[in-house]
């Protein structure tokens, strides 16, 4: 009889407690609140370079070029290879760096020859699609005089259709925001690096990088990689970031947390693995417009 007296005076307990206990205060509410956007941030982090790679890899290519500086009438003084990252903006046109649609553009040694005459000449810029058996020629359409970014024209247009264009954030970025790089870092020697084993006894220690990346197209291993970080400035037209990229990896888009291209990858600072660099898509829009209307007569 006590035993079941003492268990109802336990329940009759609990019922007050719970119907007169005071509401949760508002600091706890902002605790919760907090720890619930902690949580959220954290599932976005994990999430979000799948999600942009599964979404747009297919949009995002490689790129392989040569090109040429010398004097008229002689052998040129200077032949060099050019590797880095493109992806579609609009029907027919991708976006890129500068430094990759003009390869002598801010080189120091193209630009000493140049100075004392010398002409330089893209002699091919090729586009290698995931999923593309074969890669496709592009040139340069637009670019911009004051920043590294530019616009390259895709001459198959047929494939071109069946490519999504990116889309491009509308609003500004801030610092502290969290990004996504997409590209090629690295180039061919990075995707040899991942391919199966077979591929990479055959190709790692080839040296022609061209036909090393048509086997690869032929294979269906061209594949863009992602690494994320957060945005640690906006200057002007300028990103700062610590999301990692190497060699390969200019040109290549900046997303922002909603899937949004935010920048063009553009280049890195050795030693410092929070100065990573981007160009705005602000810089971007005005050079797809321009290129565009010079296509139009053509048609």
């Amino acid at each position: 009889m006590q035993g079941a007296l003492g268990i109802c005076l336990l329940i009759a307990t609990g019922f007050m407690a719970h119907y007169y206990a005071p509401p949760p205060t508002n600091d706890l509410q902002e605790q919760v609140q907090q720890l619930s956007t902690q949580v959220e941030q954290l599932k976005q982090t994990e999430a979000m370079p799948s999600m942009v790679l599964n979404r747009y890899r297919n949009s995002i290519c490689y790129l392989f070029g040569v090109y040429r500086v010398g004097f008229s009438g002689l052998r040129p003084s200077l032949r060099a290879r050019i590797s880095g990252t493109g992806f579609v903006v609009a029907d027919s046109f991708l976006a890129t760096n500068r430094h990759v649609a003009q390869p002598w553009y801010e080189d120091p040694e193209s630009e000493a020859l140049i100075r004392k005459g010398a002409v330089p000449q893209l002699e091919e810029l090729l586009a290698f699609f995931p999923g593309q058996p074969t890669p496709i020629n592009v040139t340069p359409a637009a670019w911009s005089e004051q920043g590294d970014v530019a616009v390259l024209q895709i001459a198959n247009s047929a494939i071109t259709h069946k490519l999504r264009p990116l889309p491009l954030a509308e609003a500004g970025s801030n610092p502290g925001e969290l990004v996504a790089v997409v590209g090629y870092p690295m180039g061919v020697l990075g995707m040899v690096a991942k391919s199966p084993p077979p591929v990479y006894d055959r190709l790692a220690f080839r040296h022609d990088d061209q036909s090393a990346a048509n086997e690869l197209a032929a294979l269906s291993l061209i594949r863009p990689s992602a690494t994320y970080g957060h945005l640690g400035d906006v200057v002007g037209d300028k990103l700062i970031y610590d999301a990692p990229t190497a060699h390969g990896g200019s040109g290549g888009p900046v997303f922002n947390s909603r899937g949004e291209v935010i920048g063009i990858n553009a280049a890195y600072i050795d030693g410092f693995s929070g100065g990573t660099l981007g160009v705005s898509v602000r810089a971007l829009r005005p050079l797809i417009t321009a290129a565009q209307k010079r296509e139009k007569p053509s048609r």
